[in-house]
């Protein structure tokens, strides 16, 4: 009798749970309120039974699938114009799932560490802006989440709109890079922010990266055990890729903003190769996209003695030696950083200095974007002439405040000039035409090698061209 109940009970249970077995589902990079990338396909994934067919409808579009033996499945939309209002986006299989307020625009992508993951409402945006219905700009948040392997799903909630207060959980320097795309495009604007505080730039590589880099003397192991010994819950190589960027590979976007160094600081030109791999690795995924990121702020106590050598300015000069990579571009913020603080509060210029780099440069607006570079210096008896690149409509002494650029009637500062000792000492500095800075010293009659804003903090630096960018650091030793 015992055995008949529990059989019947377990029967029951069955036919009660069959249908869940068979429900349509759909990942967490597809919820209500996403941003879906104008102008190219769009994949529409999830999982459903083996066999089941699934019809996905959207904007007028209709395509259907069967699902694999695995019971994977994945439908293409064709290219898409922008659409600013939302719509519903409906997947029917043997249930039915309606995904409400789907929007077309650009999607970006947002990572790095804690510099991204700052958020807006972390004093980094203004009242309106914490507050106010900024609803175009959609950011999608996951957890903190790393993993050995590639995951197929997010651990997070899904897409949110940036209005009544929700924005205060989006990265900081995302909502300014948006609300500055938005201005010009008047499209929708959706990040996904996908950042972690302290992360190394190991954590974000995946595993196609190392091959080449290893060739190269930069060993996965030994990186791998060095990183194990910060005894931290997001310390695995390619672990933030794996658990947070792996489970967006089918989606669509336009490109990506990147924020990190702080814990790979230590570094000099290794940066450049890890981050030049990742790059191809990423682009592997999602096409030949744009790749712009953030050099290292100033921080810690400026220091008088240009002489000073704290491991940031060679890191500093990695990050640059990234622009030989194509469709790539660095906000320069040595001005904005704060002495106290590895997280400057200042993000809106940050976000806006990025976004001018995708203006210019993918969306075909006549706007300046990049910072001064050095090009060349030539020695004249005592004096060295510094020539830059990317000076706009001339280089100018200037004071960057929190979104307010002005041209200072300040002495010139920042550079240093060294003999063939290399003992270094601070010049007379005077702009002299356009691009061009003289320098002289009486300590250095015969001046052999420059450097400008090459120390952790280099404050005071004050050389930028007319829009307001300031000049690149660089050093000719």
């Amino acid at each position: 009798m015992r055995k008949i109940k529990f059989s019947t009970f377990l029967l029951v249970w069955l036919l009660s749970i069959s249908p869940l077995l068979g429900d349509v589902r759909l990942p967490k990079t597809l919820t209500s309120h996403a941003v879906l990338q104008r102008d190219v396909p769009v994949k529409v994934w999830g999982w459903a039974d083996s066999g089941e067919k699934v019809v996905v409808a959207f904007n007028n579009q209709t395509a259907e699938t069967i699902a694999d033996k695995n019971g994977r499945w994945c439908v293409t939309l064709a290219p898409m114009a922008a659409k600013c209002e939302g719509s519903d986006l409906v997947v029917s299989g043997k249930n039915s799932i309606t995904l409400s307020d789907v929007v077309v625009g650009e999607v970006w992508i947002c990572s790095g560490q804690s510099n991204m993951a700052w958020t807006l409402g972390a004093q980094a945006g203004t009242e309106e802006e914490r507050q106010g219905n900024y609803s175009f700009i959609r950011f999608n948040r996951d957890g903190y989440v790393a993993t050995e392997t590639e995951q197929e799903e997010l651990s997070g909630n899904g897409w949110f709109a940036c209005e009544n207060g929700i924005q205060n959980r989006c990265t900081a320097v995302g909502f300014h890079f948006a609300l500055a795309l938005h201005e010009k495009l008047n499209v929708p604007i959706g990040l996904i922010d996908c950042n972690w505080g302290g992360a190394r730039i190991e954590s974000w590589m995946p595993d196609d990266c190392w091959k080449e880099l290893e060739e190269k003397g930069i060993s996965r192991e030994e990186i791998a055990k060095s990183m194990s010994t910060r005894r931290e819950g997001h310390t695995i190589v390619g672990g933030m890729f794996n658990a947070k960027l792996a489970p967006w590979r089918n989606y669509a976007v336009r490109g990506a903003i990147w924020y990190q160094g702080c814990s790979n600081a230590g570094e000099g030109l290794t940066y450049y190769e890890k981050q030049k791999a990742m790059i191809a690795s990423w682009r592997k995924i999602w096409g030949d996209i744009p790749f712009y990121w953030v050099q290292l702020a100033n921080y810690l106590a400026p220091d008088a003695d240009p002489n000073e050598r704290r491991g940031w300015a060679a890191f500093r000069d990695a990050q640059t030696k990234c622009l030989e990579v194509a469709k790539t571009g660095q906000a320069i913020t040595i001005d904005i950083g704060e002495e106290k603080d590895v997280h400057p509060r200042n993000k809106y210029d940050v976000g806006r200095r990025l976004a001018a780099w995708a203006l210019a440069n993918d969306y075909g607006f006549d706007v300046p974007f990049a910072s001064p570079i050095f090009q060349s210096v030539k020695f004249e008896g005592a004096k060295a002439i510094v020539a830059f690149d990317h000076v706009g409509k001339g280089l100018v002494v200037g004071k960057q405040e929190p979104r307010k650029f002005s041209v200072s009637d300040a002495p010139l500062y920042g550079f240093a000039i060294a003999g063939a000792d290399k003992k270094y000492f601070r010049p007379t500095a005077k702009i002299v035409d356009k691009n061009t800075v003289e320098l002289s010293c009486e300590e250095v009659p015969v001046p052999k090698y420059v450097r400008y804003a090459w120390q952790q903090n280099p404050a005071g630096c004050n050389l930028y061209n007319a829009e307001g960018f300031p000049a690149t650091p660089f050093s000719t030793e």
